[in-house]
């Protein structure tokens, strides 16, 4: 199907639909004033703060009282339960062994995590996070490599000590954590809010993945997970400057719970600050990089980062990573991009569920599914989307709702060209829980649905996505 033909198909679809959906894409009161509510000043002082500890180093001292990781934990754990009694605050505690080239001792982990219960679906949580460790790599112990020979590497256990101001890197992802957490706790939302300061970032993503783990064996709901790194600087190091755009990494997998993610931080990030680009990647990360939004990802939750982007590589890991060479007013912007989207997720119903339910093999008669190889489980165990073709070329979806239907309105599908990397017609549908679009084919478009609030709230778009051919092995007779 042509853009063009698809266009017109939707449009007459829109035409023929129960009705329109008039409070999307409308700015809430209480969303505006969260964001308005924002300070600069405190997020100033909350990098100044993290700053003179000195260093954060996973691998610093955990009892002196001024300097180290031991110190910034210590701080941000009681500002965090300064600012609410509604805030549960709370460490999660590992011990971590002794391993590799960055882990260089057995050391205590500790994330810091403040949870702000919800009302009506509290078992949904919307996470919002950066990691409190910093580093300073030091300088190479040896000669520059030569053409062809691999760099090499920085002395991680020599270089535990050495001054690690963080300031952008990332005290500007912590501060804006702390700000929402304050701002935030103030208000009340149908969902669990969830502010995490994690450790071991600079280790490799330590204190996400654990926690990305745990999560995942207490079977927590994590709605959507968005993850502050790097927020802090509007003048890359090639002199590129910009103070109006913040990347939000999503990842490379085509409808994935993170492109949804990302999409919708997009449009409700400009939604609320008009002022700001939005942009939605789809990659994981910057090249070859990685931050803690990945470990929620390859647990199965809908996670993104946002960053800036316009880096100052040089000062990344280093003692020139102050105050003076980052942007506060740049860090607030980025703070309310993320008051935005958490609070809108926050205040919205669950996403909707669009997966079967498997009936199971129960007289071992289930047949695999076209394109299964062999020990394949049948389709009556594979949880796939609930899409399918109705009389002649209709195409017919059926969802249902995954939390309470309080602040249920109805529901609105969503549409658009497969090469489209946005979403481009929207139908209201109703509070019901199957639609028929006449004469839209289900091989050459994409769908979804989300769920709308009383209020207009919207939750995250649950893609039709239906998963590829599995390979097949054939055995031949020789």
């Amino acid at each position: 199907m042509n853009l063009l033909r698809f266009s017109a198909l939707a449009l007459a679809v829109c035409l023929g639909a129960p009705g329109t959906h008039a409070d999307s894409g409308s700015l809430q009161p209480q969303i505006q004033k969260i964001v308005g509510e924002v300070s600069e000043n405190r997020i100033r002082s909350t990098i100044a703060r993290l700053v003179s500890f000195g260093t954060r180093n996973t691998l610093s001292s955990q009892d002196d009282p001024d300097r180290g990781i031991g110190a910034a934990r210590k701080w941000i754990f009681q500002e965090l339960q300064s600012y609410s009694p509604r805030l549960q605050v709370r460490y999660d505690h590992w011990r971590v062994k002794k391993q590799g080239q960055r882990i260089v001792k057995d050391i205590d982990l500790y994330n810091v995590i403040a949870v702000l219960p919800g009302k009506t679906n509290p078992e949904a949580q919307i996470v919002v996070s950066a990691h409190y460790d910093s580093l300073n790599l030091g300088t190479p112990a040896e000669p520059a490599p030569a053409a062809g020979e691999r760099p090499v590497q920085s002395n991680w256990e020599k270089n535990i000590d050495l001054p690690a101001p963080g300031a952008c890197d990332d005290a500007s992802g912590i501060a804006a954590v702390m700000e929402l957490a304050r701002v935030m706790s103030q208000y009340e939302f149908e969902k669990t809010l969830v502010f995490i300061a994690f450790a071991g970032e600079e280790q490799g993503l330590v204190g996400s993945t654990l926690e990305a783990a745990r999560a995942k064996q207490e079977n927590r709901i994590v709605e959507a997970m968005l993850n502050n790194d790097i927020i802090g600087t509007e003048v890359s190091g090639d002199g590129r400057t910009g103070n109006s755009a913040v990347a939000v990494y999503g990842d490379d997998v085509l409808d994935s719970p993170a492109q949804q993610l990302a999409r919708y931080v997009h449009t409700i990030g400009q939604l609320y600050l008009p002022q700001m680009s939005v942009n939605a990647i789809y990659m994981q990360d910057r090249l070859g990089r990685g931050g803690d939004h990945s470990p929620f990802q390859q647990e199965g939750y809908p996670a993104v980062r946002l960053s800036t982007p316009n880096e100052i590589l040089a000062n990344q890991h280093h003692a020139t990573d102050t105050l003076e060479n980052m942007s506060v007013p740049y860090t607030a912007s980025v703070a309310r991009v993320n008051a935005a989207a958490a609070a809108s997720l926050a205040l919205a119903p669950r996403t909707p569920d669009i997966m079967n339910q498997p009936r199971g093999d129960r007289d071992g008669g289930g047949a695999a599914p076209a394109g299964a190889g062999p020990g394949a489980p049948p389709a009556a165990n594979r949880r796939l989307p609930m899409i399918s073709r109705g009389a002649g070329y209709d195409a017919v979806l059926r969802w249902r709702a995954a939390g309470s239907d309080a602040n249920l309105k109805g529901y609105a599908i969503v549409m658009r060209a497969t090469t489209s990397p946005f979403w481009e017609r929207e139908i209201y549908v109703g509070n019901v829980n199957e639609f028929t679009l006449k004469g839209v084919s289900i091989d050459e478009t994409r769908f979804g649905v989300k769920a709308i609030g009383n209020d207009g709230g919207e939750s995250l778009v649950a893609a039709y996505a239906y998963p590829p051919r599995q390979k097949v092995e054939y055995q031949t007779v020789q």
